[in-house]
């Protein structure tokens, strides 16, 4: 059953949850880009779990699997149950959108199928998560501007959630969505007219941790990318669908 699984560790994962919720195990589903590429490495996979119910033995049962799985620097699983998982679509379009987007079942029938979501609640959570954001990286400018070194780490860190909720933007718009986060930057930045150079920078700054910044250049790209990052926000208010 999970022979044509390639990682190891994501092998082991399935069998193990197999093993412990039995006929409780509703499916196991891979999501995001290790789902659509064929890979025999292991990178970290995000992988949703979705039980018939869940009461605490329930998770008490997965301990001992997601402690192996983490353990091998695996991000958490996202644990639903079946009646969740159609009652949240509402709250979460972005995240189950996401997942629809590129996923791959690993056990069980697809549970992404009983997901609906609409336009107005995905436009909803894009404007919340997208303030929500950029308020706190403005907040935690105030610490990090102590350092050129600790704005650049900052900036990195956050360009990863700014780059998940753009993909919500391009979803809103009927885009074709990338997979990657330097694609999906680059299409959100042709879509709505933006600057793409900040991004840029603060990919590469990711991708050479040795590159260094003195303490002008990293304002100067912070100040770039708020602007950027507030663009954004005025073009998905503007979107119709309040």
């Amino acid at each position: 059953m999970t022979d044509n699984i390639k990682s190891k560790v994501l092998r082991h994962l399935v069998e193990a949850l197999i093993a412990a919720h039995g006929e409780n195990l509703a499916s196991i589903t891979l999501y995001g880009s290790t789902a659509v590429e064929d890979t025999t490495d292991d990178p970290h996979h995000n992988v949703l779990v979705v039980l018939r119910q869940i009461a605490l033995e329930d998770l008490r049962r997965s301990v001992e699997p997601v402690r192996v799985w983490t353990k091998a620097s695996q991000p958490m699983p996202v644990y639903f149950s079946l009646d969740e998982l159609q009652r949240a679509a509402d709250v979460f379009p972005i995240e189950f959108l996401q997942m629809q987007k590129a996923r791959r079942g690993l056990h069980g029938s697809d549970p992404l199928q009983l997901v609906e979501t609409s336009d107005a609640n995905l436009r909803h959570q894009l404007e919340y998560e997208l303030r929500t954001k950029f308020l706190q990286l403005r907040r935690l400018y105030f610490p990090a501007s102590q350092s050129a070194e600790k704005l650049a780490a900052l900036m990195v860190e956050s360009l990863a959630s700014f780059a998940a909720l753009f993909r919500g933007v391009l979803m809103l718009l009927g885009r074709e969505v990338p997979v990657t986060k330097r694609d999906a930057l680059h299409a959100t930045a042709n879509e709505l007219g933006l600057e793409v150079a900040p991004f840029d920078r603060i990919l590469e700054l990711s991708s050479s941790p040795r590159a260094k910044l003195n303490e002008a250049e990293a304002n100067e790209i912070f100040g770039a990318y708020l602007a950027q990052l507030e663009r954004v926000i005025d073009a998905v208010d503007q979107i119709p669908g309040h």
